[in-house]
């Protein structure tokens, strides 16, 4: 038990921290477009590279640092066109910020989008396969119980986010919250595309 609730602390820890992926759960989940099948896509997406990470398969990529490598650089690329985007939607100012002035998306946009964010992220295999996993190592006996902690604590943050995002909607009715969100998205993916890059 003990080991399971550790899990969650951790796991809480590393997924609470704001990303790409966080931010898009919250900007749909204020749009409140497909969030429920976009909060079982990052939640799928987490459990498995959890269990990866947990079930060795960090030891693959720590001996096998040209993945990461590939995928940093792809990482880098979507995140800028993603935050050049958001730039593009800010410009436009108030038409594009009113949510019913633009058909939806399509469920299947959004989910390819979400995959792109949450798979194409070099972070989330630092985080979930090579952190969570090394130290699940520590458990012993109890390792099973801390990989389903973290994978609790995956599940309950990504629903809380997007089903939570709806109390900040009165403040989002101006349509300039909507401008400064998208620019602080923007500023937030390049950072990330940044750090990116200069990471060894």
């Amino acid at each position: 038990m003990l080991a399971y609730v550790q899990g969650m602390a951790v796991g809480l820890g590393l997924i609470a921290a704001i990303g790409a992926q966080n931010a898009f759960i919250l900007k749909q989940g204020l749009k409140g477009q497909h969030i429920f099948w976009i909060c079982v896509c990052c939640a799928v997406s987490d459990s498995i590279l959890i269990m990866a990470g947990v079930f060795g398969l960090g030891d693959v990529v720590q001996h096998h640092p040209q993945v990461l490598t590939v995928i940093k650089y792809l990482g880098v690329a979507f995140l800028f066109l993603y935050g050049l985007q958001h730039v593009y939607q800010a410009w436009c100012g108030q038409k594009s910020m009113q949510l019913a002035d633009t058909a939806p998306p399509t469920l299947k946009a959004l989910l390819l989008l979400c995959l792109a964010l949450t798979w194409l992220n070099p972070h989330v295999y630092l985080d979930t396969v090579l952190l969570l996993g090394s130290i699940s190592s520590q458990f012993g006996a109890g390792q099973l119980d801390f990989m389903w902690g973290a994978i609790t604590a995956s599940w309950l943050f990504f629903f809380a986010l997007g089903y939570g995002a709806k109390w900040l909607l009165p403040l989002f009715q101006n349509p300039s919250a909507w401008q400064i969100l998208d620019c602080i998205i923007a500023l937030m993916m390049w950072s990330i595309a940044w750090s990116l890059l200069t990471l060894s």
